[in-house]
């Protein structure tokens, strides 16, 4: 039998592993090291980032984030230069049948372009989301350049987190189906629902709990008895559709909290509840122009 005997580059072994977690290890044939090392530093950080987004407090996410940055970075770190050790000592490495160009590509494709991603659209779909706020139709609540958490375990089959007034939401356009939208859940199924002036009536109940002038407008305070929330109207005198509807089965109604620079079901009509897709769950960075709005961060919705 033929053995091939080929001393390991301790160099390549660094850059592999500095390339992709557990590379430089596999290259070295420590293949359940190279395994360990792809888990922890290349899957665990989606789920520990999904982990962080729902259920760290928000006033914790900027350490928490920061924190596993550190963390996962120097774990990284030691992976590479565990890799360069490791083949510095194996002078004399006799290759595996197994140890071939081809099957290194494989390996890489396989990590780089199926598992990390088939993971990471998995988490998006079912657990986490991130949306960027372009607009101001929900200030003062969410602000233009606002990166939002949204959580996808949200009004769904088997999810056990059903929709209410009051709740941050995404959801597609009920005419644009590509385009998505955040507002506020106003009116739900079956309720009649009238806008007059700044009010709304929920079956004939105000939703006005008091205002207060501001230096654009008025801010209204909206509570339903069990949610609370503030609004703005920049211009309430202005001319918008004053609505009376009796909310039809399985579609709900929605605005923005800028009430007279939203556009909402006050024009394009209700919001199926299959379009619901997420609950707009924290702010994790907030951007304005070139300027990073750092009292923003960890903010809760």
């Amino acid at each position: 039998m033929e053995y091939s005997i080929k001393r390991r580059k301790p160099w390549l072994a660094l850059l592999l592993s500095l390339l992709l977690p557990g590379y430089g290890q596999l290259y070295n044939g420590e293949v359940n090291k190279a395994i360990w090392f792809f888990l922890c530093l290349s899957l665990l950080p989606i789920v520990v980032v999904v982990t962080i987004a729902l259920y760290v407090p928000g006033q914790w996410l900027l350490a928490s984030g920061a924190g596993y940055l550190l963390l996962a970075g120097s774990g990284w770190l030691y992976g590479a230069i565990d890799a360069f050790r490791s083949a510095r000592r194996q002078p004399d490495y006799v290759l595996q049948p197994w140890q071939r160009s081809g099957v290194y590509l494989l390996v890489f494709i396989a990590c780089v372009l199926v598992a990390v991603p088939a993971l990471n659209a998995y988490a998006r779909d079912h657990w986490v989301e991130t949306f960027r706020v372009p607009s101001g139709s929900m200030e003062p609540t969410v602000m233009t350049g606002d990166m939002l958490f949204a959580d996808k375990r949200y009004n769904c089959p088997g999810c056990g987190k059903t929709l209410k007034r009051g709740d941050l939401v995404i959801f597609a356009h009920p005419n644009t189906r590509s385009h998505y939208f955040i507002k506020r859940v106003i009116g739900l199924p079956g309720e009649h629902l009238r806008i007059e002036g700044t009010a709304i009536y929920i079956n004939g109940k105000s939703l006005s709990a008091g205002q207060a002038p501001q230096a654009k407008g008025v801010q209204v305070t909206e509570t339903d008895g069990k949610a609370t929330w503030q609004v703005i109207w920049e211009q309430p005198n202005a001319a918008l559709p004053q609505t009376d509807l009796q909310i039809p089965t399985g579609q709900v109604f929605m605005m923005g909290d800028n009430r007279t620079a939203s556009n909402d079901s006050r024009f394009f009509g209700v919001v199926p509840l299959d379009g619901v897709i997420a609950q707009a769950k924290v702010v994790w960075l907030s951007v304005k122009g070139n300027q990073v709005r750092w009292e923003r961060m960890g903010l809760a919705l």
